[in-house]
């Protein structure tokens, strides 16, 4: 039987060396950083296709991961294979695009294959190597090195070291163009409506609020026990009271109720008005739910009234429709 093997304490601290040689590795690539970075950006801010990130293997992966955070922040790119492009996916390719070809050696094979055809199209290209010397960056509109100094693995073989520096370069890249094109929350949370940003900034109040016949409310001449069976039977914990023309008065809830239950009042004969609170707290139908939220937290209160701009109840929102919107 195969003895089954075991980490032993030089792990840890090959762990923490590849992680310093990683971090050493960023960290002289921001130091490196100068008016190409600069050149690139330009050549992206003033593409009017899109931006094609491609690599081949390890820088594949990379080039993937890449495309997909510039499109997440405002940069619409996609990747495309170097092998399958020599297969007939060169044809997505414009003059109007700028492609980001990355390879640490600057002498991959499939890549080097299509540069000819890319600079025939007449599309911009930006170059991510390791070798400033290299085919792929003399050929290149813009180089960017990403060279590092050597790679984490012990044998200084796997790409290690200048993935991350790739990676991180990729990332600075983005950010830059996001920050240049005034990209923020709002865009961003357009581009994943399944996240939990998505939903906490595109979620309006008017989205999940209790309206019609779920909306409990009763007219300020109502008696408490009125007031009571409202808030049994929409069972919102609570309820609006309500001027002739549904302007809001008060509140009355759980709590209330809890308070008045110590002075053994009369349901039937007191009004509701003499124990509502006056005042609450109410919320614009077009606020966001996560600005509900943020009032239902500040103030410890467990439901808000949703009014319009002459104070007049069009909704109400408990903590459990914000938990069941999962804006929280």
């Amino acid at each position: 039987m195969t003895k089954p093997l075991t980490a032993t304490p030089r792990a840890l601290e090959l762990g923490r060396e590849v992680l310093n040689i990683e971090a050493a590795a960023v960290q002289a690539l921001s130091q490196r950083l100068d008016e190409h970075f600069l050149h690139a950006l330009n050549l992206i801010l003033s593409c009017h296709g899109r931006v094609i990130v491609s690599g081949m293997g390890k820088s594949g992966h990379i080039a993937r991961k890449i495309a997909a955070t510039m499109s997440s922040t405002g940069t619409p790119a996609y990747f495309v294979h170097p092998g399958e492009a020599s297969h007939g996916d060169l044809g997505m390719i414009t003059s109007e695009d700028v492609i980001i070809a990355i390879s640490y050696s600057g002498e991959g094979q499939e890549l080097m294959a299509i540069v000819p055809t890319i600079k025939r199209q007449g599309a911009k290209l930006i170059s991510l190597t390791g070798n400033s010397a290299s085919s792929l960056a003399k050929v290149a509109d813009v180089h960017l090195n990403a060279a590092v100094d050597k790679e984490a693995c012990p044998m200084n073989l796997a790409p290690t070291a200048s993935t991350t520096a790739a990676l991180a370069l990729g990332d600075a890249l983005a950010v830059a163009l996001l920050d240049a094109k005034g990209f923020g929350a709002q865009d961003f949370a357009r581009s994943h409506p399944g996240g939990s940003l998505g939903r906490r900034l595109l979620t309006h109040v008017h989205d999940i609020m209790r309206n019609g016949e779920r909306l409990p409310m009763v007219n300020v001449d109502a008696t408490l026990g009125e007031a009571i069976l409202e808030i049994s039977k929409k069972g919102v914990g609570m309820t609006a009271i309500v001027d002739a023309n549904r302007h809001v008065v008060g509140i009355y809830t759980d709590g209330d109720l809890r308070r008045t239950l110590q002075k053994k009042l009369d349901f039937n004969t007191t009004m509701v008005r003499d124990v509502m609170s006056a005042n609450p707290r109410c919320i614009s139908p077009d606020s966001l739910a996560a600005e509900a939220v943020q009032t239902m937290e500040q103030f410890n209160i467990s439901q808000i009234l949703v009014v319009d701009e002459t104070q007049k109840l069009v909704g109400a929102l408990n903590m459990h429709d914000l938990l069941h919107a999962k804006v929280i």
